[in-house]
């Protein structure tokens, strides 16, 4: 069988890895790739959000599988436009994706049909929107409403950055057409879990859980990013809680999309904040989150193609989904001055040294033979062992072994 990937970064190179696993999977493509992801799948140069470029590729070349992993064509409508074509795609059609592309439909979503998640009100004007966040005080939580790399998102201690960061999305378009209208929320507490789930539209199977480290320097301090690293499990994500999100959260909320006439189908993203009142939604995905992914198949012990396969199909219920039970770390190494500018071309030295991670590369390309930095964040260094402390102290073993100009990465990832 053939499958390609749509994506260039750590995630699509993990979900590459997983697929070529499969004694099922002769050859993979994906477009475009990256200098990793090279080794292991052809690489086609088209864009991860050329629609049209893509349903020609897959009328041409016939693969028996496409999976759309990132957020921006998801939400465009790329396995709609796929479907259309008569092609097999995995991933949410656009009116399921947009549970991730419309953070107001997916609070809208939750109060609706009662899913936890935090208090919010929804602005397009900047001036009542700080008459909002004066009334409510800070701290407080200024989101873009649209897709924003994961760095929309802004979490204000004080009343004054909250009304900056509104201006800069609303009148300053520092987000583009996604921070037009912005939300604003509640400033919940509590340990950060992430769930990812696959869901066929009416069966959801859980990963295990993870948890991803947002902030630019250690301590959770800086800006926010796509993420520095993750890990799993989370180390606060007992059985009882899962059980309590099961059935407050993840069921009601597949159940809920499809009552909505937006069934959802392909991985479901729970970003989680476990409150002193129970699990509250942070936000949703409609995708494998990045770098939870490279943490999360890293622990994979079943064939992922059966798996898409199984969700498009609507038989995830017949699927036995098994882990290994063993703990993740991801240490992303990324470009210096990342999320704001940041230089490209650097070469990479001591991929050949590394000892007792796989590296998952993410923003990297070859020029002259030589891997370079080709985006913010380069690489994921990610070890599992049998315990979360093993697979911590294996990956920053092998992230001292690699080195580029101005490499930046965390020192307390699995820590906290």
């Amino acid at each position: 069988m053939k499958v390609l990937v749509i994506g260039s970064g750590g995630r699509e190179h993990a979900i590459c890895v997983a697929l070529a696993k499969s004694p099922k999977v002769s050859h993979i493509w994906c477009a475009p790739g990256n200098a990793g992801i090279a080794s292991i799948a052809e690489c086609v140069p088209l864009g991860a959000t050329d629609i049209e470029g893509v349903v020609a590729f897959a009328k041409e070349q016939k693969p028996d599988l496409v999976m759309v992993a990132p957020d921006d064509p998801l939400a465009l409508g790329m396995v709609d436009a796929l479907e259309a074509a008569g092609v097999r795609a995995f991933g949410p059609r656009a009116n399921a994706a947009v549970i991730e592309g419309s953070k107001s439909f997916a609070k809208d979503l939750m109060k609706k049909y009662g899913i936890p998640t935090a208090e919010y009100a929804v602005f397009e004007d900047s001036g009542e929107a700080a008459a909002y966040i004066r009334e409510k005080g800070a701290p407080i939580v200024v989101k873009a409403d649209g897709l924003a790399l994961g760095k929309g998102v802004t979490v204000a201690m004080t009343e004054e950055d909250a009304v900056a960061a509104v201006k800069d999305a609303v009148d300053g378009g520092t987000f583009g057409k996604a921070g037009a209208r912005v939300v604003i929320e509640e400033y919940l507490t509590g340990p950060e879990v992430s769930v990812l789930a696959f869901v066929d539209g009416k069966t959801l199977k859980t990963m295990p859980s993870a948890q991803d480290h947002k902030r630019a320097y250690d301590h959770d301090e800086g800006p926010n990013t796509g993420g520095m690293g993750a890990f799993s499990p989370s180390r606060f994500y007992t059985e009882a809680v899962a059980a309590e999100c099961m059935e407050k959260i993840f069921q009601p909320t597949v159940a809920a999309m499809a009552a909505e006439g937006r069934r959802f189908q392909g991985v479901l993203y729970f970003g989680l904040m476990l409150t002193p009142k129970g699990p509250r939604v942070i936000e949703y995905n409609a995708r494998f989150g990045d770098p939870e992914t490279q943490a999360v198949l890293s622990r994979l012990d079943s064939d992922l193609y059966d798996i898409f396969n199984a969700v498009i199909d609507g038989r995830l219920d017949e699927m036995d989904i098994r882990w290994k039970d063993e703990a993740a770390c991801c240490v992303v190494m990324a470009s210096g001055g990342y999320p704001k500018s940041y230089a490209k071309g650097k070469p990479i030295t001591g991929l050949d040294r590394v000892q007792d991670s796989f590296v998952y590369h993410a923003g990297t390309a070859v020029k002259d033979g030589q891997t370079v930095t080709n985006g913010g964040r380069v690489l994921g260094v990610t070890a599992t062992a049998p315990t979360l402390e093993e697979a911590i102290q294996k990956a920053y073993g092998d992230v001292h072994r690699i080195s580029f100009e101005n490499a930046h990465f965390r020192n307390d990832i699995g820590v906290k």
